[in-house]
């Protein structure tokens, strides 16, 4: 039985595997999906389109991701000096 996106947020638990990422340290993992998900919201949003596809990454970041990262890199997008290009 296949399961839609919407179903597959809505049942969403924990990060699941990503084969990019074998390895215990789960660092780049965790800012790879940070990026992935503002350059969804970007992109999605640029063309006027629903951005619910994005919750995705938001919810792997976030689930990965220490809060204070988190907090550190929305600051530096905000004033402009974000390492990573979005």
């Amino acid at each position: 039985m296949a399961e839609t996106i919407d179903d597959k947020i809505k049942n969403y638990r924990t990060a699941p595997f990503d084969a990019r990422f074998p390895n215990t340290n789960q660092t780049r993992n965790c800012f790879q999906n940070y990026l992935d998900f503002h350059r969804c919201n970007k992109a999605l949003s640029a063309r006027d389109q629903d951005v619910s596809p994005c919750e995705w990454y938001q919810r792997v970041y976030k689930s990965l991701c220490p809060s204070s990262w988190v907090g550190k890199w929305d600051e530096q997008i905000e004033n402009g000096s974000f390492p990573g290009k979005i």
